[in-house]
């Protein structure tokens, strides 16, 4: 007899992993040298990063609102999903060729559109084609996917970087950058394989067939809104108080190139984060499938408050071991979360919910990227992290506090 752990993930989940996997590798030749290239090449101060990418995660968050709302009204996610992976072609290509921070901004801004228009309908995707009892595994399979791609793309980066050197006229970072926008085309590719309806696992819960979609349709949203539940709103609120914490991963970066890091090895680093998220969230997908998500959940956020003290106290070489057990904070958060929110919630309120929460926290990251950048500019360096440290300390103590009643619930 095959159990559910010996079954094969279905063709859809691969799929979409495939999908991620080439994104990623687009996305994170770009993502470590932003601060880089913001601060450094373009001029711009902390506190203008803090706002880059502050407005990033409050795009993601309102199109990952609208487009799970529009999807579960069409009960069609795969042309969201295609129209989310196109954008960041366009995007990237901007990116490379801004002279200004204020460009390089809408550049930014057309490459997160794409990811909030993809990230809900995606999502649901992923939990509607495994049964609940796998769903850790079918997010930390997509996050693993997404984040060994991650690694190459870094990797990539770090390549172009020593190859063109010190180069006065940041080069380097330009030809990375381009190269990052024509490899974001294979995921649109992969995606023209994807099909609604197809998952290969289970059928679509909660909805009855296309539904109309039209412009204004405030009522119904609001009426979804309404039946996500209390269980929902509680792991919603315990989230945002975590992700006051969660300034960019840019500052993280900043801070190392500030220690005296060369370019390319600060990429390096990045991608030593992304070697241990990617090799851990496939079993903390699983572990948080027989522990309950909230323990495993909670003590990412532990290890997360401890990464930021280090970060403050530490520099230099220690700065190596520190940013691979920051891999071990997402590996054990990341997925997981996704997956705790589609189990709370009826399941055909799936898209509402992740594009509610992706809502949310997209606004509690406005503010914690702009305090973090002005706490940098003005306190120094170690001010953010020492912030993020205590609040992600109080996160994880509460979430540890309450995971059995929240499990049982």
């Amino acid at each position: 007899m095959v159990t559910a752990r010996e079954k094969k993930l279905p063709r859809s989940i691969v799929l979409l992993g495939w999908v991620s996997f080439f994104s990623d590798v687009s996305s994170e030749m770009t993502y470590p040298l932003l601060p880089m290239y913001v601060v450094s090449v373009l001029g711009a101060s902390t506190v203008a990063l803090g706002f880059i990418e502050g407005m990033s995660q409050v795009v993601i968050s309102v199109m990952a609102a609208v487009s799970g709302f529009v999807s579960n009204r069409a009960s069609a996610r795969v042309p969201l999903v295609r129209l989310g992976y196109g954008l960041p072609i366009l995007g990237k290509a901007l990116i490379a060729v801004a002279w200004t921070w204020h460009l390089l901004f809408l550049g930014r801004l057309i490459d997160r559109f794409g990811k909030g228009v993809r990230g809900t309908p995606r999502d649901v995707l992923i939990a509607e084609a495994v049964e609940p009892a796998r769903r850790g595994e079918a997010f930390g399979f997509h996050r693993a996917m997404d984040t060994a791609g991650a690694c190459v793309g870094v990797f990539l980066a770090a390549l172009v970087l020593w190859w063109f050197g010190d180069a006065p006229d940041a080069r380097g970072f330009r030809i990375a950058l381009l190269l990052a926008a024509v490899l974001a085309a294979g995921s649109l590719f992969v995606s023209l394989w994807l099909r609604d309806g197809s998952s290969g696992g289970l059928p679509a819960e909660g909805n009855e067939g296309p539904q109309p979609i039209f412009w204004g349709s405030v009522r119904a949203f609001l009426f979804s809104v309404r039946g996500l539940g209390r269980r929902y709103w509680i792991t919603l609120s315990i989230m945002a108080v975590f992700s006051f914490a969660n300034s960019s991963d840019t500052f993280l970066l900043l801070k190392a190139s500030k220690e005296g890091i060369a370019p390319e090895h600060v990429v390096l680093l990045y991608a030593l984060y992304n070697v241990s998220y990617a090799a851990l969230s496939l079993p903390a997908g699983r572990l948080s499938d027989r522990l309950g998500r909230w323990s495993v959940v909670g003590l990412g956020w532990l290890v997360y408050a401890v990464v930021y003290a280090c970060v403050a106290l530490f520099s230099g070489p220690a700065l190596w071991p520190i940013f691979l057990v920051y891999g071990c904070y997402m590996a054990m958060t990341e997925g997981v979360s996704k997956a705790l929110v589609v189990d709370s919630v009826d399941p055909g309120n799936r898209g509402t919910a992740i594009g509610v929460l992706y809502l949310f926290l997209g606004l509690s990251a406005l503010t914690s990227n702009l305090v973090a950048g002005a706490m940098w500019h003005a306190f120094g360096s170690d001010a953010p992290f020492w912030l993020g440290s205590g609040v992600a300390l109080m996160a994880g103590v509460v979430a540890l506090a309450l995971c059995r009643r929240m499990e049982s619930a």
